[in-house]
């Protein structure tokens, strides 16, 4: 069993690949899976961390 897994939640970042690949470069175990998935699943993975990959709109712009 991997005690230290991080799950990357992909909300249309264009780096979500990225940040997977350098987490695993470091040697943590890690999966990239879609913003919906059910909760579940995340905790049936048991994530020591969770990193929320953002999508294409800014936080800074105003909403309409």
């Amino acid at each position: 069993m991997v005690k230290n897994k991080i799950l990357v939640l992909d909300f249309g970042s264009q780096y979500s690949q990225l940040i997977v690949r350098r987490i695993r470069e470091v040697g943590v175990y890690c999966e990239l899976l879609p913003y919906d998935i059910d909760v579940s699943k995340i905790t049936d993975f048991e994530p020591r961390g969770i990193i929320l990959s953002g999508g294409p709109a800014s936080v800074y712009e105003d909403e309409d």
